[in-house]
């Protein structure tokens, strides 16, 4: 027995009245004329096909002859479903049946098994919107698609497309019925997040959903979405010319025609409101009809539906019929019978994406490109998951104001390291993405029931298609999600530091020597002048008291000089002419030796207090970090730094338990274990509570500025290598403490068995051939921006701040100079000044009448006068100040005991 399981037969009516069956024969009516039998089985949601089939008889039988047919009717609910015996089939086969003709919605193989076996021709034949589907899915496969949402303008189209996706759709689909809150909601919440979308509706409709999805946000990448038309007339949607690269599936006029059975000479117009299904429908009907009236198909009727009909002739050859007729196309493969849908391909193309224009048409599913134009091919999208870890990945932001920066669409723009890669991935993989952070946690962590946040927790759900970050390869993230070849290889744990801040001043040199240091060799000079000048003076041997021992000229050592001695001698130039005493070289020679001593000692401890200065770190290396308490030191909360000391610090609290218990117990065969020191460091466990108690930061931003912020470089930060070296090549106060510890490498996370992991894998291993990993490190981590920073290596050599005061005193030294140099001028000229002119009383030279006329005698005129005695009697009883003559007072030469045998005036003019 045949029983249409999973379809519920309602109820059967027959269109007329008038009925005569037999049995494997064809059937007359009274008068001669051939009687057509014709079942119509059809879904609840198409109430319209019993009409259209009566008009479709009706219109056969206008240009039939001596033709009566009987049509029987059968409606399929499948909201209540009833299992039962093809009773109401078995009583359409009882009055008599030519041809099954099907028009549900799925290729049902109950019925076609029941029309065989009651050896009566089967046609299914689709008269809804599924056709626009199979023609909108061939196109999508030819542009590479793999997943696609559905977008139905009605209930019915949504329904009908369920059936059409479950039997012959390749693609991973989603279907929706308009767009509602709800649904809409539900495609952003898709997972893998879908490639493609299509809209089918009519134009007025597809004005309505097309702007909803705007305002929702749906159209992000217009390329990825398809508008197909179920109708001619597109005119009045408002988004043709706006969005260019969106596929737009528009009716062909020529498919009117042919539906329609008009003759076309290339310029036919589709009528208003037409639907191509309705015109399928009349056009299968009355091709059944005339193909049985053409081969005289008998009538099948039976009595017991449980006997097989034997063959009668070749039924088969109806379908193959209809299949060459050019109104109707049969995919391969497939049973069902559709219309010839013609549609315009209109979109961009590669050369320019700013203009939509007609690429080609698809013609019984098969896309045609026009001459020179080429379907182009989707780019595969995936969700990319990525969190902020400087410099792989993070937000950019104003460099002014610290605010993010969006792009055109409001999302943020990220940078770094594996935003670059990940763009060159996308270049060479040829696919599009979006980049996705976790609503929780950053790269994973797993709770105590299992379950994993962060990235790891999104991978797992599939919220995201891979992770690219700065992720570390670990067994416990290996459990959950795979890793693909390493594209950092080695990053590890670093300590970094502040550099002291030194104590800059120009007289640092001086704090090289105490004062009291200082002050004992100003004493030094000081006595050493003093007892110089007193023996000089006292010493019978000096060359002051002993003249006839030096008749030459010879340095007297007053007490200026003495002084100017015992400074001198502390410079390479030395003091000058040491005194002739044997008691004064004996103490010069030991100031000597004192100079020297010192000198030496100076210099000495100035280079190595400046070297130390330069070279002081804290400490050098972890296991020091650990072994003081004066610098704090912290880690990023839950990360893998923290991770790892966290289990350095278990596996040391078992190795000791494990110990501590083979000790104990250890008999005398196992002496060999009795120790009473423990023989491994507990350094992780004192790291681990110095840690927490000094409060592990919520980011590494925070991290880096409470170093930052330790002047006195009193805390330390533990974490990521690379991160504290970039940190480190653009701060120019922070420092890197030790070696690389717990090295790991960085890798790509895909979902466990992901196809994705052999092709990056793939890709990775090409762009290391091509060197692309040393640029891009080359990007983040240079020093191009320490250029700026103060040279304190340890070979920058002595700075300016630290003996600028030796400057300072030799810049004094030449003010006191200047300044005595304009003493001295100043000086010289008031005596120079006081001893040029002297003014004397004139000679009477015996003209006039005791006349007194005073004229100017200058010290020439003087001389030149032949009453000589009597003018000098008169300059000397001039008075005659003191400091303008030469000694203590004017003495004439008459009057001093050795007489002036001559005077000489130079320079002599001849002239005169």
């Amino acid at each position: 027995m045949w029983c249409p399981t999973g379809l519920l037969v309602l109820w059967l009516y027959v269109g007329t009245s008038r009925i005569a069956a037999q049995n494997s024969s064809t059937v007359s009516d009274e008068d001669g004329s051939l009687v057509i039998g014709i079942v119509v089985v059809y879904e609840l949601e198409q109430p319209e096909v019993p009409a259209l089939t009566s008009q479709a008889i009706r219109s056969f039988l206008a240009n039939a002859n001596g033709v009566s047919v009987f049509d029987y009717y059968i409606v399929y609910n499948r909201e209540h479903v009833i299992f039962t015996d093809n009773a109401e089939l078995c009583s359409a086969m009882n009055k008599g049946v030519s041809a099954i003709v099907d028009f549900t919605w799925t290729d049902s193989n109950r019925i076609m098994t029941a029309a065989n076996n009651f050896n009566v021709p089967y046609i299914h034949a689709d008269v809804s919107s599924q056709t626009f589907l199979k023609v909108l899915e061939n196109y999508l496969r030819a542009r590479g698609a793999n997943d696609v949402v559905h977008i139905f303008d009605s209930t019915e189209a949504a329904d009908s497309a369920i059936y059409f996706l479950i039997t012959e759709s390749q693609l991973r689909t989603i279907i929706f019925d308009r767009l509602s809150d709800t649904s809409i909601a539900r495609i952003k919440a898709v997972r893998p997040y879908p490639s493609f979308f299509t809209i089918t509706a009519k134009t007025a409709d597809m004005n309505d959903l097309f702007k909803k999805a705007l305002a929702h946000g749906l159209v992000i990448k217009p390329d990825k979405w398809n508008l197909i038309f179920l109708e001619a007339n597109t005119d009045g949607f408002e988004y043709h010319d706006l969005y260019p690269t969106m596929s737009r599936l528009i009716l062909d006029s020529s498919t009117c025609c042919t539906l329609l059975n008009v003759e076309s000479d290339g310029d036919c117009a589709c009528p208003d409101g037409f639907k191509p299904w309705e015109s399928h429908l009349g056009n299968v009907v009355k091709s059944v009809l005339e193909k049985v009236q053409l081969d005289q198909l008998p009538v099948i009727s039976l009595d017991d539906c449980s006997v097989i009909q034997p063959a009668v002739g070749n039924i088969s050859d109806i379908v193959r019929d209809l299949r060459n007729d050019t109104r109707y196309w049969m995919p391969d493969g497939r049973r069902i019978l559709r219309y010839n849908l013609n549609v315009s391909i209109w979109t961009s193309t590669e050369d320019d994406s700013s203009v939509a224009v007609h690429l080609g048409t698809i013609e019984k599913g098969e896309v045609v490109p026009f001459d020179g134009q080429k379907i182009k091919p989707t780019k595969r999208y995936f969700r990319v998951g990525t969190t902020e870890s400087i410099p792989w990945a993070y937000r950019k932001r104003d460099p002014l104001t610290n605010e993010l920066m969006l792009n055109y669409v409001g999302e943020p723009i990220w940078e770094g390291y594996c935003i670059d890669f990940l763009h060159q991935l996308s270049k060479v993989m040829n696919f599009d993405y979006d980049l996705v952070s976790p609503k929780k946690g950053s790269f994973g962590m797993r709770d105590k029931s299992g379950n994993w946040d962060g990235l790891v927790g999104d991978l797992v759900v599939g919220e995201i298609d891979f992770a690219m970050a700065s992720m570390k390869m670990t067994a416990e993230r290996e459990e959950v999600v795979d890793f693909v070849a390493p594209y950092f290889e080695q990053t590890g744990i670093l300590i970094v530091m502040r550099k002291p801040v030194r104590e800059t001043s120009l007289f640092k040199f001086m704090t090289v020597l105490r004062l009291e240091v200082w002050l004992s060799i100003l004493l030094a000079i000081v006595a050493t002048a003093v007892m110089l000048w007193l023996l000089d003076k006292f010493s019978p041997y000096s060359a002051k008291n002993n003249k006839e021992a030096y008749p030459y000229e010879c340095r007297d050592f007053t007490l200026k000089e003495s002084f100017w001695f015992a400074l001198t001698s502390f410079t390479p130039q030395g003091g000058g002419e040491a005194p002739k005493a044997l008691s004064g070289r004996t103490l010069v020679a030991a100031y000597w030796l004192f100079v020297v001593l010192m000198l030496a000692t100076f210099t000495a401890n100035l280079a190595a207090f400046l070297t130390v200065e330069r070279m002081q770190t804290p400490v050098q290396s972890l296991e020091q970090l650990s072994r003081q308490s004066r610098i704090k030191y912290t880690v990023v909360k839950d990360s893998d730094t923290h991770d790892y000391f966290k289990n350095m610090k278990n596996a040391e609290d078992v190795l000791y338990q494990m110990w501590r218990n083979l000790t104990l117990s250890s008999g005398n065969d196992q002496a060999q274990y009795r120790v009473w020191d423990y023989p491994i460091k507990e350094q992780y466990i004192n790291i681990l509570a110095a840690i927490e108690s000094a409060n592990p930061v919520t980011s590494a931003e925070i991290g880096f500025q409470r170093v930052n912020d330790g002047l006195e470089a009193d805390f330390a930060f533990v974490h990521d290598s690379a991160e504290i070296k970039y940190e480190i090549s653009r701060n120019c106060n922070l420092t890197e403490v030790g070696e690389v510890f717990a090295e790991q490498p960085y890798a790509i996370a895909v979902q466990q068995g992901s196809h994705l992991q052999d092709e990056f894998s793939y890709y990775i291993l090409e762009l290391q051939k091509e060197r692309y990993f040393e640029s891009l490190t080359a990007k983040f981590w240079n020093n191009s921006v320490r250029g700026v920073c103060p040279n304190t290596d340890d070979s920058e050599g002595i700075t300016l701040e630290s003996l600028g005061g030796v400057f300072i005193a030799t810049l004094v030294g030449l003010a006191l100079a200047m300044v005595t140099l304009a003493g001295e001028v100043l000086y010289y000229r008031r005596k120079d000044r006081k001893t040029k002119m002297i003014k004397v009383e004139p000679l009477n030279d015996g003209k006039g009448k005791g006349g007194k006329d005073k004229h100017s005698l200058t010290f020439k005129n003087l001389l030149n006068t032949t009453d000589m005695k009597n003018n000098l009697n008169k300059v000397v009883e001039k008075k005659i100040p003191k400091e303008i003559t030469i000694g203590n007072k004017f003495v004439p030469a008459s009057e001093k005991q050795q007489k002036i045998s001559y005077i000489s005036v130079f320079p002599k003019n001849p002239n005169n």
